[in-house]
């Protein structure tokens, strides 16, 4: 039979399957399913959505008769004394049934109503005749009534199996590790599943050699297990961490240390041992299929699945630990390390290299991926922390996470990548030697990529790091207001360390601080506070630890007196009177062809109070510099000139301030934020509790504020609140320092610059401050609720979606089309070919798709719905239950900031 001819024959059966009402499970025509194709593209070409879901809602006894024989062909495949072979057992079958397989769970898990069955079908208990009763069945001579009675009454024993997912998972996991399939055939020993690790790294020395046929198999069932593990594709971001998925619950709790060490490393060694650079890459890249990449691309998401999954307190297994996550944070050789280390760094160097390059297109996809990666194992393995940190990897890692995070801060498709890269470098920033060696000089900045190279350059690690995070803050148009937080942590954490910081850099901590003290960013909202609070504690940390080191800091300091002295004497009439006094300012000014109006965009709408008033006698001694950009609405260069714009004050709105959601489901969409805890304190944790616990707070955080609201529920500050955190500021430090140093330097004039004179620096350096204690060094960690664990979990599935999109570049489009809730998928109009991506039509869709999938939000709250109309019943729960996972958190103090999920 010719290829048309059985393609024509399995399109027929294909049909047959929802036409015919019950087709018994002994007839041939299930032979078909793994007999006819004759490719993956076979099956998913002639096996449409449209077929699935017909035979779904109209003949669901024929689907599940297909399953059955399908997975029953491979268990019968896999323990077959000769597979593979192609008379007997051969390969191809296999193949087809995971193919099959691959193709219509997708349009299981899509359909609620189906759960119910799902549940039963694939996890409820199985019975079977016993092998007794197998044989009984057979009679071949003539026997006694007597004996055909005992022989009757055996063939009606059953014993009870395990459910059907799990004996596929555990075929699955021995088919990556199954002699002449996907691993060459061991010399002395005739078990045809050995666990060898695939490659050479961690846990392996020796490479076990491999063909571009065992690979080709390893991709297909990677992919089946990816498939599997897919039903977080369609449950929503609030429910997935609470109700968890079986299939991958299952996976992570496996007590077969063996099984679990194998699969690890050979997930582990596969993704890091890869090198974009030593395949020859083909100008046009749009249309080059590396097979290679597919596999890796599939062992890295089926990894991070497994690592980053936390077990929920309602599963069954919950009373196991997630055994993957356990041993990549038992790993300990420094070589094991550097091993690591080298594999990510060189996938997340690809697009730096790539970015000075005059070739177009990039080949590595998944380097979004490898940071969740890096982020993963710096979470859960202390030692591997201490590794980079102490080596002084950290340093390119700082590197490479601010150019992930400046390359991507204004991409709307990629603010989730961005917010982990924040994160991120939280994690590293509770490691003290972290803060300390970031005093390094920076050297070689002329080698950076444009887009994070400052010019005239000439600092440390620390000073590299703090205009980074100035130029997040202020040129991310107000798309990353969720991480402030986060961002003004890793300062926290790092401040008490902090030497020699150049006056460009403090420049840039006293412009934040002079954006955050401001009428308009204080009264925007009922959270905006915490954020010059956490400020201050950085600003305080570095006086009160590093003052003889810092006298550039100092200095800019001293040049801010008359905004600090304005801030303790501030009330509700004076801020709004500024704000208002301020709002005259722009409108007399204002100017048509001004586009600096047009860039203070959103951040303005959602920090600006809903009331204004006349101008304020405390603030009119406040000098105000001229300026357009507030927190988060300019593109702001990171120069040293000396007219560089100081955050004006946010416009008034209408529009109710994100404040005003408190109960909504975003509110926690990323690990929320505790306040700073001592060294002191850290040591009294109870022995063996890890630093970084992944204990969730499910605390409310609506009794936080003693704010008003408006009757539309837009906030209202009053004077009761302004009183209940004003008092709390921390500025005795600074206003001691102040009250002594100010008195020793001659008055700064307009034209003064924020490069202090050598003179000045030596009164700084030679003064004696009295008053002024060091207070312990406290450390802001984070930490993890069930919300953003969903928040997270959707992260990692939308890079599994948008890469499987990819079918022209090799993958075959397992999730296309199907009804995805973690996400909001987004379709737009393709762009035409260009000259460095002559592209075909097709090619144009189908990559715009991917590269515009849009937010990773909850489904209806970045397509304008409501925060409300996203939340599951299972967020409104008070008894939700709690999930164990290890964040920057202890657990023990109420999170402090309210974000949205992208």
């Amino acid at each position: 039979m010719g290829a048309s001819d059985s393609k024509l024959v399995f399109k027929q059966g294909i049909f047959r399957l929802s036409e015919d009402k019950i087709i018994p499970a002994d007839d041939p025509y299930w032979a078909s399913f793994w007999e006819l194709p004759e490719s993956t593209e076979d099956i998913f070409s002639l096996f449409s959505p449209n077929d699935i879901r017909r035979t779904r809602d109209t003949a669901l006894e024929n689907l599940e008769t297909l399953i059955l024989a399908i997975t029953s062909r491979l268990f019968i495949l896999r323990h077959h004394p000769s597979f593979p072979d192609p008379e007997f057992a051969p390969e191809r079958d296999t193949l087809n049934c995971i193919r099959i397989l691959t193709r219509i769970l997708p349009y299981i898990y899509e359909a609620e109503q189906l759960q119910p069955w799902e549940d039963k079908f694939f996890w409820g208990v199985r019975r079977k005749r016993t092998r007794k009763a197998a044989l009984a069945r057979d009679v071949l001579f003539d026997e006694s009534q007597e004996e055909l009675a005992k022989l009757e009454a055996a063939g009606e024993e059953f014993e009870e199996v395990k459910p059907l997912a799990e004996e596929l998972i555990d075929t699955l996991i021995d088919l990556l590790f199954f002699a002449d399939f996907t691993l060459p055939r061991p010399q002395n020993t005739k078990n045809k599943v050995t666990y060898a690790i695939w490659q050479s790294g961690v846990g392996c020395n020796t490479s076990v050699g491999t063909t571009k046929e065992f690979e080709s198999n390893r991709t297909e069932i990677l992919r089946l297990l990816l498939t599997l593990t897919s039903q977080s594709m369609y449950m929503s971001a609030n429910l997935l961490p609470v109700q968890g998925v079986k299939a991958i619950s299952y996976i992570v709790t496996c007590p077969d240390k063996q099984v679990v060490l194998s699969t690890l490393c050979s997930l582990l060694n596969t993704t890091l041992k890869y090198n974009p650079a030593s395949w020859k890459i083909p100008y046009n890249v749009q249309v080059f299929k590396d097979p290679k990449q597919i596999l890796v691309t599939y062992a890295l998401q089926l990894l991070l699945v497994i690592l980053l999954y936390p077990i929920p307190e309602t599963d069954p297994a919950h009373a196991k630990k997630n055994f993957y996550r356990h041993f990549l944070g038992r790993l300990h050789r420094p070589q094991d390390f550097q091993f690591i280390t080298d594999g990510m760094t060189r996938i997340l160097n690809a697009p730096l290299n790539a970015s000075s390059s005059y070739i177009p297109g990039n080949p590595t996809k998944f380097t979004s991926e490898m940071i969740m990666l890096f982020w993963e194992i710096t979470q859960c393995n202390k030692r591997f922390r201490s590794f980079i940190i102490d080596t002084g990897r950290s340093h390119d890692f700082l590197v490479l996470i601010i150019f992930y995070a400046i390359e991507y801060k204004l991409d709307s498709s990629k603010q989730g990548v961005v917010r982990m890269c924040v994160f991120l470098l939280q994690t590293l920033s509770v490691e003290p030697n972290f803060g300390k060696n970031l005093n390094k000089r920076f050297e070689a900045q002329e080698t950076l990529p444009p887009t994070i190279r400052l010019q005239n350059f000439n600092g440390t690690y620390a000073d590299f790091l703090i205009h980074s995070i100035y130029n997040i803050i202020t040129t991310s148009q107000g798309k990353l207001t969720a991480i402030y937080p986060a961002l003004l942590a890793v300062i926290n954490n790092i401040a008490a360390y902090l030497e020699d910081l150049s006056a460009s850099a403090s420049s840039k901590l006293l412009q934040l601080f002079s954006s955050m003290s401001s009428p308009g960013f204080l009264l925007a909202n009922d959270s905006n506070h915490d954020l010059l609070q956490s400020l201050l504690e950085s600003i305080n940390a570095i006086i009160e630890h590093q003052f003889i080191r810092n006298p550039n800091f100092v200095y800019a300091v001293l040049r801010n007196k008359k905004r600090f002295e304005a801030l303790r004497s501030f009330t509700l009439e004076s801020g709004q009177e500024e704000i208002e006094r301020m709002n005259r300012r722009r409108k007399e000014r204002h100017d048509p062809n001004d586009l600096s109006e047009s860039r203070r965009g959103s951040v303005d709408s959602i920090r600006s109070p809903t009331i204004s008033h006349s101008r304020a006698p405390a603030l009119s001694d406040v000098p105000e510099e001229d300026g357009t950009f507030a927190i988060g609405g300019d593109e702001d260069e990171d120069t040293d000139d000396d007219h560089r714009p100081t955050p004006a004050e946010s416009t008034p709105t209408e529009q109710p301030s994100r404040a005003s959601s408190v109960s909504s489901s975003v509110d926690d969409a990323v690990p929320t934020q505790l306040r700073g805890m001592s060294e002191k304190a850290r040591g009294k944790m109870p022995a063996g509790m890890p630093t970084f616990s992944r204990q969730n707070s499910t605390t409310s955080l609506s009794n936080y504020t003693t704010a008003g609201f408006s009757t539309n529920g837009a906030f209202e500050p009053t004077a009761q609140w302004i009183d209940s955190w004003l008092t709390e500021l921390p500025l005795h430090t600074i206003l001691t320092l102040m009250d002594q140093l100010t008195p020793l330097l001659p008055a700064p004039n307009r034209s003064s610059t924020d490069t202090p004179s050598a003179s000045i620096l030596h009164v700084i350096q030679s003064a004696k401050v009295t008053g002024i204690e060091p207070s312990p060094i406290r450390i802001q960690y984070f930490e993890w609720s069930p919300l953003s664990l969903g928040w997270y979990e959707s992260l990692l599935w939308g890079f599994a979606f948008t890469s499987e999109m990819q079918v022209q570049k090799g993958t075959v489009g397992v999730w296309n089309g199907t009804a995805i809730k973690l996400f909001r998928v987004e379709a737009v109009a393709p762009s035409g070919p260009t000259l460095s991506s002559p592209r075909g039509a097709v090619d144009a869709v189908g990559s715009n798709i991917v590269s515009r999938i849009g937010n990773l939000n909850l489904r209806g709250v970045g397509g304008g719905g409501s925060a409300q109309d996203a939340q599951s019943p299972a967020t409104e729960r008070p008894e939700r239950p709690q999930v164990s996972r290890t964040g920057t958190g202890d657990g023990s103090r109420p999170g402090l900031i309210r974000t949205a999920i992208i």
